[in-house]
């Protein structure tokens, strides 16, 4: 589960992979965009790569993390795979088990299974996704995000098919699973994905300490939570079968080009992106030209401002030095890049400059 830093890295250097779909071009085109990324991580000696689910937003294509991920785990050897996470009020606990314990069973000891509170959309797709009548409706018959804990128990049951003698599900397996083992003549492994818990306050930075599990917060969006959630989360920390010590990784936006001028016109689509969502017109990631020609009023002007300042971008050296000041003042245990640009080849050249800044391997 504990990474290991490689060449002149402070931590573990890893992968988020939000598959973005940029203007003039397809969903499939960013999906072969993620193999090439995942082949190059595992190349570099990135440690991990996630893929996390979103919703009805154009310009993201990863609203089915297990389905890409097992198109992944077929593309590579090495590189542990995960979700970044699953949101997990959206799913019934069970058919959640079964879509990881599958995923284990096609990359064995590969795969991570984060897991997150929000729906990773708007209210009306939440209750599209749910079965609900009405936007902001728990899950018929189930939860929503503030029985969070009750279905993580749930999922954990399930994943370590340990449900004690009486309850209503004790007779239900996840298969592929442990209960593989217990059949005659079985010899199915009985490990699992780790479970990992995701978030951008401090509900799931005191959940997973107090579980003892590993952490991860969305510093790329929640720049301003980040250190007190953390804190959080090593404060409320107790030790478990899981882990001796707490392990938090953090999720940044950065993005490195050969001329800084160009780095910072890569980020711009991803800012000026994130503002369409934000005030209700999420489209495809914009093109540098298309950013540049947008006319922004003054609170545009802000709101883009407050996006670049929290992300680490510019030549090699200034992505690197970024990343170090981070990680010392957060004490992240590691780091997971997302690379904020509208094209692949953007993308796919950021990963291997930051690796040559750091001489990863490679």
């Amino acid at each position: 589960m504990r990474g290991v830093a490689r060449g002149a890295a402070p931590v573990p250097l890893s992968v988020l992979d939000l598959v973005t779909v940029g203007s003039g071009s397809t969903a499939g085109r960013a999906l072969r965009t993620s193999v090439e990324l995942a082949r190059l991580a595992e190349r570099r000696g990135y440690h991990r790569h996630w893929v996390a689910e979103h919703h009805s937003m154009p310009g993201v294509a990863s609203s089915s993390p297990a389905v890409i991920l097992a198109h992944l785990a077929a593309h590579t050897e090495r590189i542990r795979l995960g979700s970044g996470g699953v949101m997990l009020p959206n799913h019934a606990p069970l058919v959640i088990a079964e879509q990881f314990g599958t995923l284990e069973a096609l990359a064995p000891g590969r795969v991570d299974l984060g897991l997150g509170r929000a729906p990773g959309t708007d209210g009306a797709t939440a209750a599209a996704l749910r079965r609900t009548d009405r936007p902001g409706s728990p899950v018929a018959g189930g939860a929503g995000a503030d029985d969070f804990p009750e279905q993580l128990a749930e999922l954990t049951r399930f994943l370590d098919d340990d449900f004690p003698d009486g309850h209503p599900y004790a007779r239900i397996h996840a298969v592929p699973g442990p209960v593989q083992a217990t059949a005659p003549g079985g010899v199915q492994s009985a490990a699992r994905p780790p479970v990992w818990l995701l978030g951008s306050s401090g509900f799931s930075a005191r959940l997973a300490g107090t579980l003892g599990l590993p952490f991860a917060f969305a510093h790329h969006f929640a720049a301003r939570n980040t250190v007190p959630a953390l804190d959080l989360y090593r404060d409320s920390f107790r030790p478990s079968p899981v882990l001796d010590a707490p392990y938090a990784l953090i999720g940044v936006a950065a993005l490195a080009s050969d001329d800084a001028r160009e780095a910072r016109r890569q980020v711009m689509t991803g800012a000026l992106a994130m503002l369409l969502l934000t005030t209700g017109r999420p489209g495809l990631i914009p093109t540098p030209e298309e950013a540049e020609a947008y006319d922004l009023g003054p609170m545009e002007r802000e709101f883009v401002a407050g996006r670049l300042a929290d992300i680490v971008h510019g030549t090699p050296d200034e992505v690197r030095a970024g990343l170090d000041e981070l990680q010392k003042r957060t004490g992240a245990d590691e780091l997971m890049i997302t690379a904020s640009a509208h094209g692949g080849g953007a993308r796919l050249r950021s990963y291997e400059l930051i690796a040559d800044a750091y001489g990863l391997p490679g």
